[in-house]
């Protein structure tokens, strides 16, 4: 769906089913909330917050569906009211579950809370001194090479060249020797719990803080560059050398931190890059930004930074992680294990009235039946209630399959999910997600 197809689409429902803001005296959660390319503001509470949801009321709505064999041996659904700021009903939420990309949500709300929405990602060019010049990555994970009819809005490496060649002759310099700068993130480019065939098969590609189309040898395609920085250097030396300036071969260098500033580009707001990230569950912008949260968090630009900065920001966020166990930012790596607690738990903190730095969170979530990872969903049978209401984060592995999100009761209950399954039979993968939709879409009928 195209952006304002889907905010006029989110707006009505708002309009429709919460009008204003589903909330007790101690917590507040926005109405369905309205699309924006800025963070929303936080909205006046009213007095209407719909039916309250009892144990033994969702237990009925969810009870047949649980028992589907589809599900395997290992599932489990946790729903928190969000309304009165209650857990109200959990089953198999004892243990912890690989959570596959639902796994996002724990590094996207991190971002937002290290940096704030309103952060943007600066890549530059910078002087080495006459006839020398450097691009310098900083990290932006959408970054591309042209402009695209695409939501966000990307920085481009055209615009960056043609800046950068009308500063270069306005100094009188023609010719420049090119070098590129990737440093801001350091450790392995590829993290060493993930499958050998996840880069080869351009499923993910190797962290680069410099990279255009996420290292991708071309827009729209699987395979990845072996060097992303290499490769956005040669892509940035060939439109500047089309705007008129000779340039010779890129080369890796370290540039100064006090080096003079030529041209800049700035990324979309980190607020609209996690709607992008969980809208189409990006893997690589996952990626980014868990090692933009290393160095946020003075932990550092490795993975492993960033998995001890995701930590220590949900700690901060008042969420429990001492039963989790996070490998990197994406979910890709079966290592990982989280309870359904914590994956709510990241829904819940960015419903609150107490953070509405989070809101993109909550914003950028694939609409049931409608965009994103769940476009192609809740097509089957008792599953239509669901379409439009449910808000939800997929995660999806072989044998994987997960929701966490929130959907709006038929009284205007706010309820926010976890639910998953690591245990499905392959041959029953689908059966496993129409399970999911189901259970999902009856929290949406729920009145429970």
């Amino acid at each position: 769906m195209a952006r304002p197809a889907r905010a006029a689409f989110v707006t009505l429902l708002s309009t429709a089913l919460c009008a204003g803001l589903c909330t007790s005296s101690a917590r507040a959660v926005p109405q369905a909330v309205t699309l924006t390319q800025q963070a929303p503001a936080v909205l006046a509470p009213v007095t209407t917050q719909g039916a309250a949801p009892t144990a033994a009321g969702v237990a009925a709505a969810l009870a047949p569906i649980l028992k589907d064999p589809s599900l395997g041996p290992h599932h489990g659904i946790y729903v928190y009211d969000a309304s009165r700021g209650k857990a109200v009903f959990s089953v198999g939420a004892g243990t912890s579950y690989t959570p596959a990309s639902t796994l996002k949500l724990l590094t996207t709300v991190s971002a937002l809370e290290t940096l704030g929405p309103d952060h943007t990602f600066a890549t530059n060019v910078v002087s080495l001194g006459k006839g020398s010049i450097a691009l310098v990555g900083g990290g932006d994970p959408l970054l591309a090479v042209k402009p695209a009819a695409d939501y966000p809005a990307r920085a481009t490496l055209q615009t960056l060249a043609a800046s950068t060649a009308k500063a270069l002759k306005a100094q009188g310099v023609a010719a420049v020797t090119l070098g590129y700068d990737a440093t801001l993130f350091t450790g392995p480019a590829v993290n060493a719990h993930w499958e050998a065939k996840y880069v080869p098969e351009g499923i993910a590609a190797p962290t680069s803080a410099l990279w255009v189309n996420e290292g991708r040898i071309a827009p729209g395609m699987a395979k990845r560059s072996a060097s992303p920085s290499l490769a956005a250097a040669q892509s940035f030396q060939k439109l500047l050398q089309q705007y008129g300036i000779k340039v010779a071969a890129a080369k890796p260098v370290d540039a100064p931190p006090n080096a003079a500033l030529l041209a800049q580009v700035k990324s979309p707001t980190l607020g609209q890059i996690v709607e992008y990230i969980n809208l189409h569950s990006d893997n690589d912008g996952a990626e980014t930004l868990l090692r933009h949260v290393g160095l946020a968090t003075g932990n550092g630009g490795t993975y492993i930074g960033g998995v001890e900065g995701v930590r220590a920001t949900l700690t901060k966020l008042g969420l429990d992680v001492s039963k989790a166990t996070i490998y990197d930012g994406s979910g890709l790596t079966r290592a990982n294990t989280v309870p359904l607690e914590l994956l709510a738990g990241a829904v819940q903190v960015a419903a609150s009235k107490d953070h509405p730095e989070l809101r993109h969170l909550l914003t950028g979530l694939p609409i049931a039946g409608f965009d994103g990872s769940l476009r192609g969903r809740f097509t089957t049978a008792g599953t239509s209630f669901g379409t439009g209401l449910v808000h939800a984060k997929t995660g999806t592995l072989t044998s994987v399959h997960s929701l966490a999100g929130y959907a709006l009761d038929r009284t205007g209950t706010l309820l926010v999910f976890a639910i998953a399954s690591d245990s499905v039979p392959v041959p029953k993968t689908l059966d496993a997600r129409a399970a999911l939709d189901r259970a999902t879409s009856a929290l949406a009928n729920c009145g429970c």
